[in-house]
Parts: C-alpha cells; structure tokens; sequence
C-alpha cells in the first residue's frame, strides 16, 4: 500500500495511475493537527483507483461505516471488502471509509461520538466551526461525497438493538437518479426496502450522509444488517455480497449483478416509545410480523410490577426491537415498518 497524502486525499491527481494501470492507497481524512483534537480521531480512508474504465461508466463509489462505532458487523464487513477487492479488476474509483467513528469504536459507546454527545449520521454537511463530529462531517462531505458519483452508507444494529436487515431508498423525484438508486438498492440484495420520501431537500441541511449525497444529485443508499452488537457470519456476508453486487451493476467490477426480486417494499416507520422507565421484556423477534393491538413488549418497575405495555399501532414487520433490558421513559421500543400495498 502507497501512503496518500493527507490533504485534498481524494482530488484524481493524488492516485497518479497511468492509462491502464491501477492504485491503492491508504490515508486518514485531510485534517489539520487540532481539528478532530488528537489524530488518532480521524477517519481512515481506503481508495482504489484504475482509469482503464469504460467510458459511459466514469464511476467514484464511496463506501462508508461506523457512523456509530459499535455497529459492527457494517465496520468488519467494509475492513473485509478492502482485502477482498483486487485494483487489477476493478474499473473507476472505490473510495472505503470503514470507521467513522474511532472514539465510539474505542470505548464502546453506542449511537453518538462520545467527545460531544452528538450523533454522526446526523449533522451532515457538516461545518468546521463547529465541535468534532461537526468537523469530521464537514470533511466527509468535502472529501468523500463530493468526490464520488455513488455512494452507500453501512449500518447495522447497535448494542441496543435487535434489528432485521433491511436498506433505504429514497425517492427524490428526479426520474433518473430515482431509477438508478432503486437499481442500486435491488442488486445490493436485501429484501425488506424501507422507501424514504421524507428525508430532508436542502443540501445545505441534508442531515444525513446518503442524503447529504443524494441531495448533490448522487444516487446513493443506506443498508443495514448485523443486530445488538454482533459480527454474525450472515450479516457480514449480506454486507460485503451486497457492496460487490452494486459495483457489479454499476461496471465497475466483472460479473453480474445478484439482484434480488420480489422485495418487500416498507412505506412507512412507524417508532414505538416507552411511556416509562425500567425493565423491558420483549415478546416478539426482529422480522417478526405483527397485527395491530398486538403485545410486543412490556416494561416493569425494579421490583417487578408491570408499569407499561407497549402494543403495536399498526400491521407490519418489526424491522427491529429493543435488545436490552435497561428502558428509559421516550426511548424506543421497536420500530415497524408498515408493507406498502
């Protein structure tokens, strides 16, 4: 592996590949000493880059996990991608960022950064005025998403979460960037799809990381697999079969695309929230399809006594369910997703 450069990481001049030849270069994102206050804060970044690519396809594709640093199956199955992909076969520029979140990863903090408290998959673009996650968006915007043509968030369910794999599409209006999204979301294979219409349309405002890229006009979409915490062989796989199907459609790697049919199309998240705190028991599984007034959990005091039942609002599928038995009052029980019909 060649070094790259720390700035500007991801600008085409960095790779200094020949006609037909290929590269594959290591760095951290292009970050000033102090600005992500120590370096060991700053996110890898893994690129491939071949110019012997056709030319209808002038395809960057980023690649990114560990928003939340103890959604793990998503980190492993992105440091199993950078050994399994070989330059030599690959046609445009693959750019992986297994981990975005080192501090969460190190001390095994679920859902935000814990240097801020703030979530990293919700404060895109970013901005560099402001605290670290800020930050790090701000150069994640910059130096991945505007840098790359598609691009695919990796999720997975954190400690706290018991989740079924499903991916997001969303739907923007634009017939083309609609249709090649939707073709990207089929070949990465999952087959429950939550259909997103709602995500913000200011790219100054985007929130998330496949909104800040499909707000920029990218086809881009979010995956998830892997549930409470574990690196299961079956989730990982889900992950990596699914990131090599989608760089199969898009040309950039040899081989068809394993495009799944007949998904299940989920056009709505509907969250269930506790109204107390305690103990909670979950009586239904992650995939588990419910019937409204259904019974999906309840919570006790710390002696024991029931103080809420929570019953699902509507028909769906748990796409996933609390994992643990520490409950707040307002957390999240379980999410259903409700089939479109």
């Amino acid at each position: 592996m060649l070094p790259m450069p720390p700035l500007s990481l991801l600008a085409p001049s960095n790779f200094h590949s020949g006609p037909r030849s290929k590269s594959c270069r290591n760095a951290r994102l292009g970050i000033s000493p102090g600005e992500i206050e120590g370096p060991e804060s700053a996110p890898n970044v893994h690129g491939y880059k071949s110019r012997n690519r056709p030319p209808e396809r002038v395809t960057g594709f980023a690649l990114v996990s560990g928003a939340h640093g103890t959604e793990y199956a998503s980190i492993i199955a992105l440091e199993k991608l950078i050994g399994l992909l070989n330059p030599a076969e690959i046609s445009g520029t693959v750019i992986i960022v297994p981990l975005v979140n080192i501090p969460s990863f190190e001390q095994k903090v679920p859902h935000v950064n814990p240097v801020d408290g703030k979530s990293m998959n919700r404060m895109y673009p970013g901005k560099m005025d402001g605290t670290q996650t800020d930050r790090v968006s701000f150069l994640i915007t910059k130096q991945v998403v505007e840098q790359c043509d598609h691009l695919i968030d990796l999720h997975g369910g954190d400690l706290d979460e018991s989740l079924r794999p499903y991916s997001y599409w969303t739907k923007t209006g634009n017939e083309q960037q609609d249709r090649v999204s939707r073709e990207m979301v089929l070949a990465f294979g999952l087959d429950h799809i939550i259909i997103s219409t709602d995500r913000p349309k200011d790219p100054q405002a985007s929130r998330y990381l496949e909104n800040t890229a499909t707000t920029r006009g990218k086809p881009s979409i979010t995956v998830e697999a892997g549930h409470a915490g574990t690196v299961e062989a079956d989730d990982v796989n889900a992950l990596v079969n699914g990131c090599l199907s989608v760089m199969q459609y898009l040309k950039m790697a040899p081989g068809s695309p394993s495009v799944v049919e007949h998904p299940v199309w989920i056009e709505k998240v509907v969250t269930l929230a506790s109204d107390q705190t305690g103990i909670f028991y979950p009586l239904v599984r992650r995939g588990t399809y419910v019937e409204q007034g259904m019974k999906v959990g309840y919570v006790t005091d710390y002696l024991g006594k029931t103080i809420f039942e929570a019953r699902a609002t509507t028909p769906g599928v748990v796409l996933y369910i609390c994992a643990v038995p520490s409950m707040t009052k307002g957390a999240t029980i379980a999410n259903i997703g409700v089939v479109a019909k």
